[in-house]
């Protein structure tokens, strides 16, 4: 082979070393800080002179009733449930947790659903792949009402009658 070739064999060869560096960053980084949610489309940039405020509309209201379980719904532990009471409710794969779930994208200690007597709250522990509510991932504690699925790792959690 002439130099010419052996020369274009090396090139091409640390082209494609270095592409898979870099996506091997871009994963790494993108498990470390989780994806950004996009900021809303079509946000007005300054209000108009002269129009009436609107009227506010009423949120959404969860359902009526007190959560008295949290059962999980989705995920490797399906069926299961624990009833609620006045400790906080520790998830995770680890021993000491309320709930131990056989999920391997939950951490040791993932996620706690805690009460201040009148509302369910539920609190990401610094798990490495996250607490979702919806498709939000959450990064403090949260309001959970009746039916709000909760997911962590493969699993999906949410406080029922």
């Amino acid at each position: 082979m002439s130099e010419l070739t052996l020369t274009l064999i090396k090139l091409g060869f640390l082209a494609v070393l270095w592409l898979f560096v870099l996506s091997a960053i871009s994963v790494i980084r993108s498990d470390i800080f989780g994806t950004k949610a996009p900021a809303p489309a079509g946000r007005p940039q300054a209000k108009p002179k002269k129009q009436p405020a609107k009227p506010r509309q009423k949120q959404r209201k969860p359902s009526r009733g007190v959560p008295t379980k949290l059962q999980i719904v989705g995920g490797p532990n399906s069926g299961q449930s624990v009833p609620l009471g006045e400790d906080p409710i520790l998830l995770g794969r680890g021993t000491d947790a309320t709930i131990r779930l056989d999920d391997d994208y939950v951490s040791t200690r993932h996620a706690r659903f805690a009460s201040n007597g009148e509302q369910w709250f539920v609190e990401d522990l610094g798990s490495t792949n996250g607490t979702y509510l919806g498709s939000q991932r959450i990064t403090s504690p949260v309001a959970v009402g009746l039916g709000i699925q909760v997911r962590l790792g493969k699993t999906i959690v949410e406080l029922r009658k």
